[in-house]
């Protein structure tokens, strides 16, 4: 499967590099679900500050969040300690807390009277929510084993993340929303495209299998 920005190989990299800070936290008296709990915490602190319309401060806060994430997986497969349990629960609050931040740019832009804002937010929230739920969906019902829907399409949650914090340190940046509308426009876009991408995906492997 291919059509993704993000590789496999890239995020093994990526979790390699985190691993050593991961096992750090463990050695606090931090487990994977605690850490999956702080991260989500994050994305509501950086949605508070969104809504307050510290564009720049939030925006750093979404892009630590998304780094901060990394660390659960990695401290439970350092540790051994990996469940089904836990991945449910790190899928889970990923999901929630990516809706916080966009309820809080959204209340963001009600306060700052952008209503084309809180459309925008609207528009990539659906978007973003659509990547997850055809991956959760697809792989529920024996399509794409393992995480092999999330090498599908071009915005997967680390391109998202990235596009909405870029988006966000530069409104606070230049003082100005047009950064955010177009980082906004963008993820609502590409998450579509990302969406479609996977139902192809899904219906070609549906074909497949009626055929052998």
């Amino acid at each position: 499967m291919s059509g993704s920005i993000v590789t496999p190989e890239t995020r093994a990299k990526v979790r390699g590099l985190m691993t050593p800070i991961a096992v750090g936290l463990g050695r606090l008296g931090l487990t994977p679900n605690g850490l999956t709990v702080i991260g989500f915490g994050i994305a509501c602190a950086a949605a508070g500050l969104a809504a307050g319309q510290l564009w720049l401060v939030a925006g750093l806060l979404v892009v630590f969040g998304g780094v901060f994430d990394l660390f659960d997986g990695a401290l439970a497969r350092a540790t051994n300690s990996a469940s089904r349990a836990g991945a449910f629960m790190d899928s889970v609050f990923d999901r929630w807390g990516e809706g916080v931040v966009y309820i809080g740019i959204a209340w963001g832009a009600v306060n700052g009277e952008w209503n084309v804002g809180a459309v925008l937010v609207a528009a990539a929230m659906t978007g973003a929510f659509m990547v997850s739920y055809t991956r959760a969906k697809a792989e529920s019902l024996g399509f794409s084993p393992g995480t092999g829907m999330a090498n599908v399409g071009l915005a997967p949650r680390e391109i998202r993340i990235a596009i909405l914090t870029l988006g966000l340190v530069l409104a606070g940046i230049t003082a100005s929303t047009a950064a955010l509308a177009i980082a906004l426009a963008l993820i609502a876009v590409l998450a579509t495209i990302t969406t479609i991408q996977r139902i192809v995906v899904t219906i070609n492997q549906a074909h497949s299998q009626a055929q052998g």
